[in-house]
């Protein structure tokens, strides 16, 4: 079983980093193979709205976000890293993980999807329920540990120095691994993912 941990913070060992590392090392000693992906510090473009990764099932915009599309299946969880910019998600982040989930939410179910954010100061709680929003959409596994996953400093020593924040990092990562492991066991058992209705597409016009 492996987890990739995506890095969504522009600085590729930071805080971000930092609490994610945590998580990893964990899931590692829990027997979760594990891989840190860095979404990088480039232009990161927002999704167009064009409908070709419905059509071809790959993002019209050739670039990081189809790399990791193809080895969609290599993985049986996700962790979701990013700073918080004005109590949100920062922009980089949001504009990768729409362009990922248009392309692959029908992939996603069963798999497991969890969260990591850090802030200097505030806006943790809000980019936490922001990034969760994805994996419930599409039928994720959402593991919990024992607070919001949250980690609070403006440099990577002060992350370490977040004693309660670095806890959290662990008790998330092995509720993670406990969690796959219990999937794996369900699937020798014969248990599978549900089958999803067709989609009824509604809104509320009249």
């Amino acid at each position: 079983m492996k987890v990739l941990l995506v890095n969504g913070s522009p600085h590729e060992k930071g805080c971000t980093y930092t609490s994610l590392s945590e998580v990893a090392k964990t899931l590692e000693e829990n027997g979760i193979q594990t891989e840190i992906h860095w979404i990088g510090k480039g232009d990161i473009v927002g999704c167009k709205a064009c409908g070709y990764c419905k059509q071809k099932g790959r993002c019209v915009t050739d670039d990081d976000v189809n790399r990791v599309s193809e080895r969609i299946d290599e993985f049986d969880g996700f962790v979701f890293g990013a700073p918080v910019y004005y109590s949100g998600v920062a922009g980089q982040m949001n504009s990768w993980m729409d362009r990922f989930f248009y392309v692959n939410s029908s992939k996603m179910g069963g798999k497991v999807g969890a969260s990591v954010v850090n802030a200097r100061r505030g806006g943790n709680s809000a980019s936490f329920e922001r990034l969760n929003q994805y994996y419930l959409i599409c039928g994720m596994v959402v593991p919990g540990s024992q607070y919001w996953n949250m980690t609070h400093g403006n440099t990577v020593e002060e992350v370490v120095q977040d004693k309660e924040g670095m806890q959290t990092m662990r008790a998330l990562g092995r509720n993670m691994a406990w969690l796959l492991k219990s999937i794996e066991a369900g699937k020798k058992e014969g248990l599978q993912f549900p089958q999803r209705e067709p989609w009824e597409r509604t809104n509320f016009i009249r």
